[in-house]
């Protein structure tokens, strides 16, 4: 335990009882997950395991974290943590953890900090993630026989006693051949626990290696560390950005810049070196006086990938504002009392009034949000102003959430556009770029595309497709329910799943509320799919898989259809097509009943302000049931 007054260390977070040596291989990566959250919980850092892991597993499918090596630091920030904790496994005969170099996994190291964790605690976490890159320090752990040993191996590492027991000496670096640093790196991670600390120690150990001056600047949970200065940017022979989330980057205005993903820091240290010294890295053109710009959008991110980033960049921010008024908004009709005022259907009572005003409030934010956060992503802040008005005339000229999409692409590249003009004023003008040049002729070509060139065809095809929608015979609707039921299977929270959400979301704002019916149906699906097999075919999974599909039902219920991504993940072969038939006709059969949904989200909990809401719950279970069954019988019964 730590004492009053003494630094924190490694070992105060990692327990006796919080380390399993020379585990048999678990059974799936859901299963090792589970198995580390256990000793996690044995050293009382969890207040709520299943949080916890839910937590950890919404991570995973957002990027393995099987690094490579034999090494993988499955971690989360959650609500389910009480205090910052480690959790450490090995299993020699190592085991298959989706690693990013696709060998198996044999050090496991569980990371656990509460939201909100103090900055010692990050750092030295940060700090565990650093020294585990040593390849000496990292197979002296798993050839630890007792706890003992291993903690000892942590304690001497930390404190520079460790040497490598093969030579008996620390492995030696070249000497370095320059008198300034010739390589500087970024490294960032949306988490900012371990894999940006990797990321920095795999640079620096291969630049050192080779005889290189090498400085890391992290950007973790604790803040940027080890600041780049603009002398040793202007000095340095090589510049590398490993990053998966926003930097600064305008400071290497004009310098050769590597831009990758952190994960290629850990994994392709040498190559990113390479490619930094060679002189072929593209020139990085910062753009006016923009402070933060992305780190991914480099030349090597394809046209697709940025649209698509831009898009969910927006989304994300416009869902929130969707769903909450969304559910109010259903509110209000279930509270209303329709024979007051059929015209006045959702405000004739006081509660219903209040509803409707809150929840309008809120809905009326979507398509300024949409827009106006696509166009950050696009231009950065000067974006934002621009796109927010885009997406309020796109609301006013009825081009609805098309034109809202379309008003932010062509707001943020109209900035660009801008910056680019404005490239040649005088460096003493550059404070009012941002806020009076790019924000008036910004807005003025906003609002002239907007009204003359967007408003006349969009509002047409959203009238169209409104009225499409409504006078479709059964068959026809049947087919779109089918499609867009279906496509929230497919990738489960991926790009295909967000088009067909954001179709629904898109409509409901139109006032077409069965293809939302369909969307959420089709959504619901999968988690009770699997919750099903695992209750009901029990042979044909593993007990911490049952164990896991418990959740599924609470998961499945409340419209997260996520809670099934580490069944698809583990056999997507299997899981996927299972789950993609169950959803379409789930969908279908929400058209079939005539079924309508005013709110975008919330499950069974709003099921009072479905459209026939019986036969609604019906289409969801009788999608499940044929999921459920279709991969009981696609899946083989398994030996435990």
């Amino acid at each position: 335990m730590k004492k009053e007054g003494f630094p924190l260390h490694i070992n105060d977070l990692l327990k006796p009882e919080s380390i399993a040596l020379g585990a048999k291989a678990p059974a799936s990566k859901e299963a090792a997950i589970r198995l580390l959250a256990d000793y996690m919980e044995k050293g009382g850092n969890l207040s709520d395991k299943e949080q916890y892991v839910k937590d950890v597993l919404a991570r995973e499918a957002s990027g393995t974290t099987g690094l490579g090596d034999g090494i993988a630091t499955p971690h989360a920030k959650s609500d389910g943590v009480k205090t910052a904790g480690l959790a450490a496994m090995t299993v020699p005969a190592g085991m298959d953890f989706a690693a990013m170099d696709g060998n198996p996994s044999r050090l496991f190291f569980m990371i656990a900090a509460p939201n909100g964790a103090n900055d010692e605690h990050l750092a030295i976490l940060s700090k565990l993630a650093t020294m585990i890159m040593d390849p000496d320090f990292k197979e002296a752990l798993i050839a630890a026989k007792t706890v003992e040993e291993f903690r000892q191996l942590i304690d001497d590492k930390e404190n520079d006693r460790f040497v490598a027991p093969s030579t008996g000496t620390a492995s030696e670096e070249a000497k370095p051949t320059a008198d300034h640093i010739q390589i500087l790196a970024v490294t960032a991670c949306p988490t900012g626990i371990a894999h940006t600390f990797m990321a920095a120690e795999s640079i620096e150990q291969h630049a050192k290696k080779r005889g290189l001056t090498v400085k890391v600047e992290t950007n973790g949970s604790a803040g940027i560390k080890n600041a780049l200065t603009p002398e040793e940017i202007a000095a340095a022979d090589g510049i590398i950005v490993a990053a998966d989330k926003n930097v600064a980057m305008s400071r290497f205005d004009g310098r050769r810049v590597v831009i990758t993903k952190v994960a290629d820091g850990i994994n392709k240290a040498d190559e990113l070196i390479d490619r930094a010294l060679s002189g072929s890295a593209p020139v990085y053109r910062a753009s006016g006086a923009d402070e933060v710009e992305s780190a991914d959008g480099g030349t090597d991110e394809s046209l697709a990938r940025q649209i698509y980033k831009h898009l969910m960049n927006g989304v994300s921010h416009m869902l929130p504002f969707v769903v909450g008024g969304g559910i109010l908004i259903a509110l209000a009709f279930l509270f209303d009392d329709y024979a007051i005022d059929p015209s006045k259907f959702g405000s004739n009572t006081p509660l219903a009034k209040f509803f409707m005003q809150v929840g309008g409030a809120s809905f009326g934010f979507m398509l300024p949000v949409l827009a106006g956060f696509i166009g950050m992503s696009i231009a950065d802040r000067p974006g934002l102003a621009v796109g927010f008005v885009g997406g309020s005339l796109a609301g006013a000229t009825g081009t609805g959430f098309l034109g809202a999409l379309l008003a932010g692409f062509v707001g943020g590249y109209a900035v660009n556009f801008l910056k680019k003009v404005f490239a040649g004023l005088p460096a003493s003008l550059d404070g009012i770029k941002p806020i009076l040049l790019y924000p008036f002729f910004g807005i003025l070509i906003m609002g002239l595309i907007s009204l003359y060139i967007i408003a006349p065809p969009v509002s047409a095809i959203n009238n169209w497709m409104i009225a499409t929608l409504g006078g479709m015979d059964p068959s026809a609707r049947i087919f779109m329910g089918l499609i867009v039921g279906g496509m929230m299977a497919v990738d489960m929270g991926g790009p295909i799943n967000k088009a067909g959400y954001v179709t629904g979301t898109g409509l409901l704002a139109s006032g077409e509320y069965h293809v939302m019916a369909a969307v959420m149906a089709g959504g619901m699906v999968p988690p009770l799919a699997i919750a099903l097999a695992t209750t009901f075919f029990k042979n044909r999974f593993t007990e911490s898989q049952r164990k896991a599909g418990i959740t599924n039902y609470v998961m499945g219920l409340s419209f997260i259809t996520e809670g099934a991504i580490p069944f698809a993940a583990s056999d997507p072969v299997r899981v996927i097509p299972s789950m993609v038939v169950g959803s379409a006709l789930a969908g279908a059969l929400t058209m079939l009943f005539d079924c309508t949904l005013r709110a975008p989200h919330g499950g069974i909990f709003v099921v009072p302000t479905i459209g026939n809401p019986l036969m609604y719950l019906v289409s969801i279970l009788i999608g499940a049931i044929v999921s459920a069954i279709i991969l009981s019988l696609l899946k083989k019964p398994i030996k435990e």
